[in-house]
């Protein structure tokens, strides 16, 4: 629970009773079962029913079974069974009760994330969110109470903010121009993805460009300074995005700062797109208000171009080279797109072998590869070894439950190269996120 979202996507109640209730079922089907132990009737009334009932999120359902895997598992009744890779934490070879006290009573205070199958670097991320929420709850407790000497230096500064940001921002994109320069072709549906990422953005750039306008002007004593425009002016005052472009905007985790800097580039790759005439022959991913109909699109395009009905192919994924302008300047792939800007969490890159590997020290995310999302036939796709890593739009992991069974912030499986098994991965929290924090 401490390592959330990298533990945990979703903070569950689990409770004691939860613990009593398996214990006690533990002992029942042990001491009933003879010779065999029933590994897979404890996996399903604990992990279906004890704590299965409380999880909602499907990766955290895929967690919890790969955990009650690694313990419910033959092996544990070996000579001397590790719970961890260090060995730390394991399973003695003395079974008096005396030897397992002792055993217990020598274990860390203060649980290592080895324990849970986490990198030491769940601790880093752990020890971040708690300051992140000690932060945020000690400007809540500071209301809107504020010294009166200082009051005309933080207007000014927000003025200059609003300011900076107006000069920046570009005028609302011409949408009967876009569709003149990108009509609806059946052939391609990324004409139809452009039109509609524009007309998104259009209605965020409406609402920033208006409510910044409206704030000067009550700075300026020229209209009444309203609820929302106060809302407006003190998130700006403390770094934080107004709750008022929220309201119309992507999902996103990030400062005032950084989320206005985010906000430009995803304008300008719109702006690219549309002065080149065509498509870019490399996308950048995060970039996209509604990431679905982007990748909806592409199978599409598939699907029309060789008379194949769209659920019957799927996107087989190769991993290119890190850097992104070789595919940016070069040639689209005769199938599919090229897809950058994403960073991978848990988990690192090894470039020689395009594989994933282990974090390094203090390395909380990495750059991901450039994707090749190659759409084939589903029958066409050969197995391989790898992780299906979940991609989400926000380092939050969470989102609201959709109609498809998935949060509103899980976009797809995206099977990475892997030469250690799929589960440690999964114990590792390891995913994909279009967006960081900062």
């Amino acid at each position: 629970r401490d390592g959330r979202p990298i533990g945990w996507n979703i903070p569950y109640s689990f409770n004691d009773s939860d613990l009593r209730i398996s214990v006690r079922q533990l002992h029942m089907y042990v001491g009933k079962s003879g010779d065999e132990l029933p590994f897979a009737a404890l996996k399903y009334t604990i992990g279906e029913c004890n704590y299965g009932g409380r999880v909602t999120d499907d990766k955290d359902r895929r967690l919890l079974s790969t955990l009650l895997d690694m313990i419910y598992d033959n092996k544990i009744t070996e000579e001397e069974f590790n719970l961890s890779a260090s060995g730390v934490y394991r399973i003695p070879r003395n079974n008096t009760l005396q030897a397992y006290v002792e055993y217990v009573d020598s274990l860390p205070t203060i649980p290592r994330p080895e324990v849970f199958g986490l990198h030491d670097n769940a601790d880093i991320t752990k020890d971040l969110n708690d300051t992140n929420q000690m932060i945020a709850t000690l400007i809540t407790t500071m209301g809107e109470a504020g010294g009166g000497g200082e009051a005309g230096g933080q207007e000014q500064v927000v003025r200059l903010m609003c300011s900076d940001i107006l000069e920046r921002l570009q005028p609302n994109f011409d949408i009967e121009k876009v569709q003149k320069a990108f009509p609806v072709l059946y052939e391609q549906s990324l004409n139809q993805v452009l039109t509609q990422e524009m007309l998104r953005y259009n209605r965020l750039t409406t609402i920033v460009r208006n409510s910044l306008i409206n704030v000067i002007k009550a700075i300026d004593g020229t209209i009444v300074m309203s609820s929302d425009l106060e809302k407006v002016y003190n998130s700006l005052s403390i770094g934080k995005v107004p709750p008022m472009w929220m309201s119309k905007s992507y999902p996103s985790m990030k400062p005032a700062a950084a989320y206005v800097e985010d906000f430009f580039a995803r304008l300008n790759m719109l702006q690219s797109w549309y002065e080149a005439g065509t498509p870019p022959s490399a996308f950048w991913l995060p970039g996209f208000f509604f990431t679905p109909s982007f990748c909806t699109a592409v199978l599409q395009n598939y699907a029309r171009k060789n008379n194949l009905a769209i659920d019957t192919i799927a996107f087989d994924f190769q991993m290119m080279d890190m850097d992104p302008d070789i595919y940016k300047n070069g040639e689209s792939p005769q199938e599919g797109v090229y897809v950058y800007g994403m960073y991978l969490e848990g988990c690192g890159w090894d470039i020689a072998s395009r594989t994933l590997s282990e974090s390094k020290p203090r390395v909380l995310f990495e750059s991901s590869p450039v994707i090749w999302f190659k759409p084939v036939p589903t029958k066409e796709i050969k197995e391989r070894p790898s992780y299906s890593c979940p991609v989400y739009r926000t380092a939050d992991r969470r989102g609201v439950l959709a109609t498809t069974g998935h949060s509103t912030n899980f976009l797809m499986f995206l099977k990475m190269p892997t030469d250690k098994p799929e589960a440690h991965w999964t114990m590792r929290g390891v995913c994909m996120l279009l967006s960081l924090s900062y």
